[in-house]
């Protein structure tokens, strides 16, 4: 069998690329812009304002943890957008909810709305180019942080490229923000993509997303404006194959009008539920109440490694996230689908308990993980947790009976490939963080994140109460400590099976094999990967 040689120019380009500390295209001439200034202008903005009278220096806001809810709503603030858009996300798939999404924007910019989206590159696959056609239209931008010099989807070739410049590809942009006119924000831990909104039977990831309406808009907007036209942000005109053309942006949008017709004519749920206006119209007409709060935007700067080196001035997200964690009197609810702690953040922890306060922490289980080298890491933390007393839940991948807190239907759940992918503390039922920030050490260093601190009991108690549904017996294991005959201790899963409690003594899971993977996994030093 003869096998393919890499071109020699590819080679050298991707040695090349290994020296470089910014990314391919940044020289390229791209001009500055910023947020739409007058949102008061706007029907959804007049809305808000008005409703903001009662409610000096507040802004008002929603938590959606229904996978349907978060497609239905990006659907809707699109479609309503008078002026502009501005997207900024981790990962935009080409699959059904993407194309659909891909759609919306499209429909918008032919009715004269600006469109900014921004991506990063670090989790593309194929398929997922569908959406730089848009960039063809004259309403639409579209940049990418961080890009990889290679546009192809060679899984050979991105890891050689990967192997080769490291040192920057490793740097990647997690944040999730879609703002309309700047007017109404969503913000939260959900990317793009069939599993993200839990349509996909093969695997539905718990998330949220919080629709933030009034002041707090602004900051959230000059975030992205940061972003946008910070040096990393390539204009995809500067990357390989230049500008998209008009005949490419046409078969791209034939193929989605065929798609969204062919949804539609199948009567997918999803497709009905974003037509239906809801949940949109209803928190603009105050049939679903919105919560009115304090509120504190935290964020990475793009330029976080020189920021958290000391070479130039920023922010770092991750500090004022701690310090209301180090300031917690009574209670710590953390829920995080990866939990791989600094030494700083175990300390952290530790004394917490030390002064007597209950930290309880929901993750993802051995069965429910998407990322074996994130769960091998963790096993590591769990001894020691559970010996200072925190509480741990981990979640099953087939829950007992669809809880309250899942954010699915019965129907999708019985398929077993549940996870959680939300990011979610509450602060002594008092504050609440969300955003997309993981507890791990790859959100700490790696990458650039961004959430909300909201003052507001009322979403605390809300998210507290998801916090006890989801952990509850029959769709958590609860990670217990049991004495054995060398008295260091050992784990034991307890759970709900059939009705019954069961008590595991050796950690579940679906396979051997992902049971040997995460054994062999836990013997490498990766965790300031993960």
């Amino acid at each position: 069998m003869v096998r393919p040689i890499l071109p020699t120019g590819l080679l050298i380009a991707l040695a090349l690329s290994g020296c470089a500390s910014l990314p391919p295209g940044s020289g390229f001439d791209k001009h500055p812009s910023s947020a739409y200034a007058h949102p008061e202008t706007t029907h959804i903005g007049q809305i808000l304002e008005l409703a903001g009278h009662d409610h000096p220096d507040q802004s008002a806001y929603r938590i959606l943890s229904q996978g349907a809810d978060g497609f239905a709503i990006r659907v809707q603030m699109i479609a309503a957008a008078e002026h502009s858009l501005d997207l900024q996300y981790y990962i935009f798939h080409g699959d059904i909810t993407g194309r659909m999404l891909t759609n919306a924007l499209l429909l918008a910019a032919d009715r004269g709305v600006h469109i900014r989206l921004l991506l990063d590159d670090g989790e593309t696959v194929a398929g997922d180019e569908q959406i730089v056609a848009l960039a063809a239209h004259p309403q639409i931008e579209i940049r990418i942080f961080n890009p990889f010099a290679y546009r192809g989807h060679s899984v050979l070739l991105r890891s050689l490229e990967f192997t080769l410049s490291a040192g920057r590809l490793d740097y990647r942009m997690h944040n999730k923000l879609l703002i309309a006119d700047s007017a109404a924000a969503l913000i939260g831990g959900r990317n793009i993509g069939d599993a993200y909104f839990q349509i996909d039977s093969d695997a539905q990831y718990a998330d949220d997303d919080v629709f933030a309406g009034g002041p707090i808009v602004r900051p959230l907007a000059a975030t992205f404006d940061e972003y946008w036209n910070s040096a990393r942000a390539i204009p995809v005109e500067a990357l390989g194959g230049g500008k998209p053309t008009q005949s490419t942006l046409d078969t791209v949008r034939l193929g989605l009008t065929q798609q969204l017709r062919q949804a539609s004519e199948d009567g997918v749920g999803y497709v009905q539920r974003a037509a239906s206006g809801d949940p949109l119209d209803g928190m603009l007409v105050g049939k679903l109440p919105l919560v009115w709060a304090g509120a504190r935007v935290v964020c990475d700067s793009p330029e976080k490694r020189r920021v958290a080196s000391g070479s130039m001035v920023g922010r770092l997200m991750y500090e004022p996230v701690a310090a209301a964690a180090a300031n917690v009197q009574t209670e710590l609810l953390m829920i995080t689908p990866y939990f791989v702690p600094t030494g700083e953040e175990m300390q952290l922890l530790h004394n917490l308990r030390m002064r007597h306060v209950r930290v309880r922490i929901l993750t993802n289980s051995l069965e429910s993980t998407n990322a074996l080298p994130a769960h091998a890491a963790y096993a590591r933390y769990r001894l020691q947790l559970l010996r200072d007393g925190v509480e741990l839940y981990e979640v099953r991948a087939l829950l007992g009976r669809t809880s309250k807190g899942s954010g699915q239907s019965a129907a999708v759940s019985r398929f077993g490939n549940y996870g959680l992918h939300a990011k979610l503390f509450v602060f002594d039922r008092r504050q609440l963080f969300i955003g997309s920030m993981n507890f791990d050490q790859r959100s700490v260093r790696f990458n650039t994140e961004i959430g909300l601190i909201i003052d507001s009991p009322e979403l605390a108690q809300e998210t507290a109460v998801r916090f006890d549904a989801m952990s509850q017996p029959a769709s958590a294991y609860a990670v217990m400590l049991v004495s054995d005959q060398n008295s260091h201790g050992k784990l034991q899963w307890r759970t709900l099976e059939s009705g019954l409690p069961v008590d595991h003594s050796r950690e579940p899971s679906p396979t051997a094999r992902r049971r040997v993977a995460v054994a062999v996994l836990g013997l490498l030093p990766i965790d300031k990967e993960l």
